[in-house]
């Protein structure tokens, strides 16, 4: 069986390498999108065709399931992807963990890129599930983008910056982008002792292994990882490397 996972840049990896460690039979398709990078701030037409694009490649390689684990992504993409492979494909989405941390802590920040801080999903999102708990937004300025470079001096002084800016009540920070549990080390060095970090990267994998259990048919594979960026055979960059994540995966150094 084939597991295809889609986004822009690395918030791909935790998912896929969670994935890796549940099934590591299980074939996985990552299909990268640096042509396009990041998908945050564009338009949600422009966001749309590309998704629905990288997934019509995926049933075309023989994708039997296919996961977006990217928030733009799913809150943009992930009804018309359904209606491009149909049915038979299960389509598996993201959604930041705010209703676990809100259910056990009384003081959470959500930790996001500027454009998911600033979005109606993300207060949406607040509204639905913060419950009786204070949830505040907190835009990590250039994290992602440094993730994606491997740039571990920027990686620091962005996490530093929104640490500073995190309230000093937080009992739990959720990691709103998909990127960031690549740094959760870094993450948690930045905060004070006992705050918990909720994400989403594990639970996603789990919700894949229940999907294509479901299909009912054979799962074994060879473990393989097959990249693809902007729809061209390719490999994960050498900025993967600078994580376990990616190394899991095959992310050799430059």
């Amino acid at each position: 069986m084939i597991v295809a996972l889609i986004d822009s840049g690395l918030g791909l990896l935790p998912t896929a390498s969670w994935l890796r460690k549940l099934r590591p039979d299980v074939d996985l398709l990552l299909l990268l999108d640096p042509d396009g990078a990041p998908w945050g701030p564009k338009p949600e037409p422009w966001v749309i065709e590309r998704v629905v694009g990288a997934a019509r490649q995926a049933v075309e390689a023989g994708a039997e399931v296919i996961v977006l684990p990217c928030n733009t992504a799913s809150v943009t993409a992930l009804d018309h992807v359904r209606a491009q492979v149909g049915p038979s494909v299960p389509v598996i989405g993201t959604v930041p963990a705010i209703k676990p941390a809100a259910a056990q802590c009384n003081s959470v920040a959500v930790w996001a890129t500027a454009a998911t801080t600033a979005s109606r999903y993300q207060a949406d999102l607040i509204a639905r599930f913060g419950g009786d708990a204070k949830v505040v937004g907190v835009a990590c300025h250039g994290l992602a983008d440094a993730i994606d470079r491997g740039d571990i001096p920027a990686i620091r002084a962005s996490i530093a910056d929104s640490a500073a800016r995190t309230p000093a009540d937080v009992e739990g920070v959720v990691l709103g982008c998909t990127h960031y549990p690549l740094v959760v080390d870094a993450i948690v060095a930045a905060l004070p002792d006992g705050v918990r970090l909720f994400d989403s990267a594990q639970a996603v994998a789990a919700q894949t292994v229940r999907k294509m259990d479901e299909l009912g048919r054979p799962t074994t594979g060879t473990g393989t990882v097959t990249v693809r960026t902007s729809g061209r055979p390719g490999e994960l960059p050498s900025g993967a490397a600078a994580f376990e994540s990616g190394r899991l995966l095959g992310a050799l150094p430059a």
